[in-house]
């Protein structure tokens, strides 16, 4: 077996206090056969300089106005080369120098996705717990009718069954994008790690955006599901949700 490329991506704006982090995790693979590209929304804050800084660590970068975290998506996506697509967001982290590597030398046959576990972190880059929703042991779509149990950042996608971002969606186009390639992939051809593939840095949505992303994930529930399903299991998260809030603050 070939050792097959990834493109690891990561897309940013105003990261300066993040970015380096992240680049630095991607630097210490100790796998070889990746690109890294970065692209950034016009930062104004220092990212850019700190990109530019550690030059040697990324294979190619642009910084220019966008329409938002999907269009940059979409961009890198234009611009990735390797078989395999990666998605490391500023703030997020590769866990471990050989993360990529146990990845990619995980089968003997190539996968059509691979996918591991979570971890959360604080803006000090300390593990502060895992998701949690845990990626089962066999993935097809109907897996994600329980909630996102594939972190975005935990996916590792062969670039042939991957689309675009719908960019409709504003702030839950990665659960489309996941459940689309689900649809695409082989079902035998998706391989589940017991490894963590992401450090996830921890970061509430504001009530405003909660209540929005909440909308688009029943849109695309219904999308890939069909409306029966997406009412039921959207009401069902929707009770589990106030049941842990309310767990949570009597806890308190």
């Amino acid at each position: 077996m070939r050792h097959p490329s990834v493109s690891i991506i990561t897309v940013c704006y105003n990261a300066q206090d993040t970015i380096e982090a992240t680049i630095n995790s991607v630097r210490r693979q100790t796998y070889d056969n990746y690109e890294y590209i970065i692209v950034d929304g016009a930062s104004t804050d220092d990212t850019m300089l700190i990109v530019e800084q550690n030059r040697d660590a990324i294979t190619r970068y642009i910084s220019e106005p966008d329409e938002g975290l999907y269009y940059a998506m979409n961009k890198a996506l234009d611009m990735a080369t390797g078989d395999y697509v990666w998605f490391i967001n500023a703030g997020d982290r590769i866990p471990h120098a050989n993360t990529l590597e146990k990845i990619m030398e995980s089968s003997y046959v190539l996968q059509d996705i691979y996918y591991g576990k979570t971890k959360i972190i604080n803006s000090k880059g300390k593990v502060i717990g895992e998701r949690r929703l845990k990626p089962p042991q066999y993935l097809t779509k109907y897996s994600f009718l329980w909630g996102m149990v594939v972190c975005h950042q935990s996916a590792v996608v062969r670039r042939e069954i991957v689309g675009k971002y719908d960019t409709q969606y504003k702030i839950t186009a990665d659960y489309d994008w996941l459940l689309s390639a689900i649809e695409k992939a082989d079902p035998n051809k998706m391989r589940r790690s017991r490894r963590t593939y992401s450090y996830f840095l921890a970061g509430g949505m504001s009530k405003t955006n909660m209540k929005k992303g909440n909308m688009e994930r029943f849109k695309i529930m219904v999308k890939h599901y069909g409306f029966f399903l997406a009412f039921i299991f959207n009401v069902f998260m929707t009770f589990r949700y106030v049941k842990d809030r309310l767990t949570r603050k009597s806890m308190t």
